[in-house]
């Protein structure tokens, strides 16, 4: 429910007093003095504005009356009203005859503000709940009846196929001020912020974006964006978190072994981004050994050079060749040389599959 509070109430006064040639105060639902242009009546009880809030209508008081009342001065007390709802008082000190018309007028106003207040304070909490919402979704325990429909009574469509997208910001504007661009610009969002530089974005599967565009659209508005992790589309809640657990593989994979990379697709990289994932377990310390024996005796880098162009191209000899501008017999003498120090040969298909998933582990020199 809301109430007014001492900013508030100030700022009413401020206005208030800015125009008129009056002191004005402004009382809350139980008759405090809130704001006044006389700071030492702040936080002291207002007998006429109790008269006021017992009988919810405008008080006049003259001298004497004002002077059977404690903390009162002569003027015009208006009952100020949210939603039909009476929420406080608005004084004006004077001679009430000549105050009516300016108290009409500065109620008007000062209702407006509350109101406006009170529209922030919605919105804001909204927001808050929308967030709290989204992590509890978006986290282990987010399937209950009760979290979903509060979260199709707040509008987030939980129903809604999402393509979960992850940034990595370097500067620039923090990842709240990117989240509220995108929630603006892309409706039916969801944007969550792990941390000051990263930013999940959860957009609807249909929008048809390319995001090599929308990454230099961000780079103009101010956001260094250091890499962006794209997963697929998702068409559950339980689809969505792992899909989320994929762009952080992703994003992580892609700092370690691509960094040269800005844009990093779960598409292209999803076998990658899954052996990273396990990188520590001792199985995938098997595929790495063959790949450094070669490095420890490939000073120029040739023969990994050579060795990643041929997976790249799926074995296929001339293609291999022409891409690396060599004739067929160098390049089977480099992949026999591979062979020779890796121990795997790379002609053989189990071979090409050993080192080709050992290649996605190995930092890009």
């Amino acid at each position: 429910m809301f109430e007014l509070d001492h900013d508030l109430a100030q700022e009413i006064v401020d206005r208030a007093m800015a125009i008129l040639p009056c002191n004005v105060n402004v009382m809350d639902s139980q008759g405090l003095i809130l704001g006044s242009g006389e700071p030492e009546r702040i936080n002291t009880r207002h007998e006429g504005a109790q008269l006021v809030l017992a009988n919810g209508r405008v008080v006049e008081l003259d001298e004497d009356a004002a002077k059977c009342l404690k903390g009162v001065q002569p003027g015009v007390n208006l009952p100020l009203m949210l939603d039909d709802r009476l929420i406080g008082v608005l004084g004006l000190t004077g001679e009430p005859q000549q105050l009516r018309t300016y108290g009409e007028l500065v109620r008007m106003t000062a209702e407006m503000l509350v109101a406006q207040r009170h529209l922030q304070v919605e919105q804001q909490w909204r927001r808050q709940r929308c967030d709290d919402l989204l992590a509890l979704l978006l986290g282990g325990s987010g399937d209950s009846p009760r979290l979903l429909d509060e979260a199709r009574q707040l509008g987030l469509k939980p129903q809604l196929p999402r393509v979960p997208c992850l940034f990595e910001l370097r500067s620039g504007p923090p990842a709240e001020a990117l989240s509220a661009w995108l929630l603006n610009r892309y409706p039916d969002s969801w944007c969550v912020s792990p941390a000051r530089e990263s930013l999940l974005w959860c957009r609807p599967a249909g929008l048809v974006l390319d995001e090599a565009r929308l990454v230099e659209r961000l780079q103009r508005h101010g956001w260094e964006v250091e890499r962006l992790a794209l997963g697929c589309a998702a068409h559950s809640l339980e689809q969505l978190r792992r899909g989320y657990r994929r762009v952080r593989d992703l994003l992580a994979y892609g700092l370690e072994v691509l960094p040269q990379a800005q844009l990093l697709s779960l598409s292209r990289y999803r076998l990658p981004a899954l052996l990273w994932r396990h990188r520590h377990e001792d199985a995938l310390d098997e595929l790495l050994e063959p790949l450094q024996r070669i490095r420890a005796r490939d000073a120029s880098g040739q023969l990994l050079a050579t060795l990643r162009a041929w997976c790249a191209h799926d074995g296929q000899s001339q293609a291999c060749a022409d891409a690396l501008g060599i004739h067929r017999n160098s390049l089977r003498y480099r992949l026999e040389r591979v062979a020779e120090l890796g121990e795997v040969d790379p002609l053989r298909l189990e071979g090409m599959l050993s080192l080709y998933l050992g290649l996605q582990l190995l930092p890009a020199d």
